[in-house]
């Protein structure tokens, strides 16, 4: 909120923003440490190497994406998965999915996706768990067709893949707050304008308070002005 507000030219302190928001009745959400979770991994199949271990970061977008997937409540019991891919680089949501179930196909369509739309060049680092979703057999071929290289957390080490995690902190923070949606239908619409508005607008500490799409935006600008 502080960046937002100096964004737009008013200049105040973190302190009068809460003092503000208190007399409003109002509070920041804060989001939730992120739980380790267990992932449904097959131990007859040969997980990828960890390829981030002791890589530097990743100097501009479309190098590493992170993929991961999440559980969210229902009304009336049951629940929805949703699988994302987010650039490491500029935490943007490249590709994502949701359904009743959690099949290989709700990775593998997130995917597609992002790599439809990005079009990255071959040597894409596809990061993710060992969850059984991608140890699959259509999935690996997925990847190795785009010419993208797997790599995978250590086994029980969600550390390994900190950035997806904190990401569902956030989003469950700040589109649930604690609530569930009605249906599937529901769930696609708004989750849909939640990551268009997390793209756009949602700005982040690491990228020096910019939102994804703009850090992306100054890169490109940046390259291009060196270049001519």
């Amino acid at each position: 909120m502080r960046a937002e507000l100096r964004a737009q030219g008013h200049v105040v302190g973190r302190w009068r923003i809460r003092r503000t928001l208190a007399a409003a009745g109002l509070r920041a959400q804060q989001p939730r440490s992120f739980v380790p979770r267990t992932t449904d991994s097959d131990p007859n199949v040969r997980a990828a190497p960890n390829r981030l271990l002791g890589q530097p970061a990743p100097t501009a977008p479309n190098q590493v994406w992170v993929g991961d997937i999440t559980y969210l409540p229902k009304q009336g019991g049951g629940g929805l998965y949703l699988a994302t891919w987010l650039d490491r680089y500029s935490r943007k949501v490249v590709g994502w999915d949701v359904r009743e179930s959690m099949p290989e196909a709700l990775v593998s369509k997130a995917l597609r996706r992002a790599l439809a739309v990005r079009q990255p060049a071959a040597g894409l680092i596809v990061h993710s768990d060992q969850g059984s979703q991608y140890s699959a057999t259509h999935f690996k071929a997925l990847v190795a067709r785009h010419e993208a290289v797997q790599s995978m957390s250590r086994r029980g080490n969600c550390y390994d893949n900190a950035h997806a995690e904190s990401f569902w902190s956030r989003l469950k923070t700040e589109l649930l707050d604690g609530g569930s949606f009605r249906n599937l239908t529901e769930a696609q619409l708004e989750i849909s304008h939640y990551l268009a508005y997390y793209d756009a607008e949602r700005r982040h500490s690491a990228l020096g308070y910019l939102a994804p799409n703009h850090l992306e935006t100054h890169l490109q600008t940046t390259s291009q002005l060196c270049a001519a």
